[in-house]
C-alpha cells in the first residue's frame, strides 16, 4: 500500500478501519525513537491521511513497551562526533535541516485538519512527549510516564517549548523543561498534557469509542474548527518556531551536547565544561 508516496514504510505501520487510520511508530527494539526516517515517514502519514476523505480520525500509537523515546540517540551520537570534528557550512546545513524536519512534524501533526489521539501505553519521553501532547487528544495509562529531558544531555528542548508554552504556560513549562524530570499521567492531566487516564485493559476500548465518536462529527466542521484553533496562535507560533530553530542548531554545535549525548551513551555522569 502508498501512503504519502511511501512504499511499504520501513518505521511505521499504518492501517485504517471505520474511518480510523492509525499510523504506530514501529522500532519497538529503540522504544520508537524517532530517526530521520522515522521522522520523514511521520510526516508523509500525516500529510496522507489529511488528505484522505476515508480517514476522519488518526491514532498515534506505538508498538511494544514504550509510545516514543524522542530522538534515536545513536543519531545524536553521530550529530555530536560530526560537531565535533567541523565547523563547516556543509554542517551547519545538516544542522539547521534536522532541526527543520522535526519542526515540520510537530507543525504538521499540529495543523492537520482532522482531529488526533495520542494512545500513550507507555513512555513518552522528550520528542516523544511532543508528540504526544500535540495530538488533540492524549490518552494515558497510569503507569505512562513524560518528560522533556533534554537539558540532561546538553541538549535544548527548543522546538517541543513552542508548544509546551502554547498548552500549560511559560510558569509551568519552565518547570518541566528546565528541571527535566519525569512525570506522570496524573500530573500530566492536572496540567492540561494528557486528556484522560485510563486503566491500562480498557485504553485500546476507550481510544476505539472516543474515535468513533468523532468519526460521527461533521468532518468538514471539524476541519474547520481546527483551522481556526489553528490560526489565532499562528502569529505567535510562527515567531517561536524561528527562535526555537536558531537556537536547536546552535546547541548541537556546544561542547556540553558532545559531552552529554556520550556520557548518556557510556553510562556515566557528565561533566560539563569540558
Amino acid at each position: 500500500m502508498n501512503f504519502g508516496g511511501v512504499v511499504g514504510y520501513k518505521t511505521i505501520l499504518v492501517s485504517e478501519a471505520a474511518g480510523v487510520r492509525t499510523i504506530r511508530m514501529n522500532r519497538p527494539e529503540r522504544r520508537n525513537a524517532m530517526t530521520p526516517e522515522m521522522q520523514e515517514e511521520l510526516i508523509a502519514a500525516f500529510t496522507e491521511a489529511g488528505s484522505v476523505t476515508s480517514c476522519r480520525v488518526v491514532v498515534l500509537a506505538g508498538a511494544g513497551e514504550a509510545f516514543c523515546a524522542g530522538l534515536d540517540l545513536t543519531v545524536l551520537r553521530e550529530m555530536a562526533e560530526k560537531a565535533g570534528e567541523s565547523n563547516s557550512a556543509e554542517w551547519r546545513t545538516e544542522l539547521r535541516e534536522d532541526a527543520e524536519r522535526l519542526a515540520r512534524l510537530f507543525r504538521t501533526l499540529h495543523e492537520l485538519e482532522k482531529p488526533t489521539i495520542a494512545a500513550v501505553h507507555g513512555a513518552a519521553v522528550a520528542g516523544g512527549t511532543g508528540l504526544a501532547t500535540i495530538c488533540d487528544f492524549t490518552l494515558a495509562v497510569p503507569a505512562a510516564k513524560f518528560g522533556y529531558t533534554e537539558v540532561r544531555i546538553g541538549f535544548v528542548p527548543a522546538l517541543v517549548s513552542a508548544f509546551l508554552v502554547l498548552q500549560v504556560g511559560e510558569k509551568a513549562a519552565r518547570d518541566l523543561l528546565l528541571t527535566a524530570r519525569l512525570f506522570s499521567a496524573e500530573e500530566g492531566y492536572r496540567l492540561g498534557l494528557v486528556s484522560e487516564v485510563v486503566a491500562a485493559d480498557a485504553l485500546s476500548a476507550r481510544v476505539e469509542e472516543l474515535a468513533a465518536k468523532l468519526a460521527g462529527n461533521s468532518p468538514e466542521a471539524m476541519a474547520a474548527t481546527k483551522r481556526l484553533l489553528v490560526a489565532q496562535n499562528k502569529a505567535w507560533l510562527d515567531g517561536a518556531i524561528h527562535e526555537s530553530l536558531e537556537e536547536n542548531a546552535r546547541a548541537r554545535e556546544k561542547a556540553d551536547f558532545r559531552e552529554g549525548v556520550t556520557a548518556f551513551l557510556e553510562k556515566r555522569r557528565p561533566v560539563w565544561g569540558r
